[in-house]
């Protein structure tokens, strides 16, 4: 293959990369007043899969311990965590989204939510279909089906 020709699979993978990411920083412009992207995503991880230790939280997210320490104190003044104490471990403490919490995560969602619904609605007829044809292969790809 010379310089001129691109493999059509690698230019795919490329621009489906940019375009995922520049969605992604879109949408996570949308709805979380106050909140950055990290502490909204360990926020959402929280609320999807209940308390968890600092370290398993910190691992889930792909960050640092030190980062997400920074993270859940942020979110612990806010109002929208709190600590308990572990019971399998008197020295640990467990990280739990507030009703709070669960609340503001519930409204980013929608806001994402509706963001994106507006920007698939000012598709054309056939961009909307042929992202719906995708779908399928787009959940099999992050793993939600097989």
């Amino acid at each position: 293959m010379t310089a001129d020709q691109v493999d059509p699979v690698e230019d795919a993978t490329a621009r489906l990369f940019l375009a995922i990411g520049r969605l992604s920083r879109l949408l996570r412009r949308t709805g979380s007043p106050g909140l950055g992207p990290g502490a909204v995503s360990a926020l959402a991880t929280l609320a999807r899969c209940g308390p968890m230790r600092l370290g398993d939280l910190a691992a889930k997210e792909g960050v640092a311990p030190p980062t997400l320490s920074r993270i859940v104190a942020a979110l612990v003044e806010a109002g929208y965590v709190k600590r308990d104490p572990d019971p399998q471990d008197g020295r640990a403490w467990l990280a739990t989204p507030t009703p709070e919490g669960e609340t503001m995560v519930s409204g980013v969602r929608s806001a994402r939510v509706r963001e994106l619904q507006r920007r698939i609605e000012e598709l054309t007829p056939e961009h909307r279909d042929a992202l719906l044809d995708a779908l399928p292969a787009l959940e099999v790809l992050v793993g939600e089906v097989s």
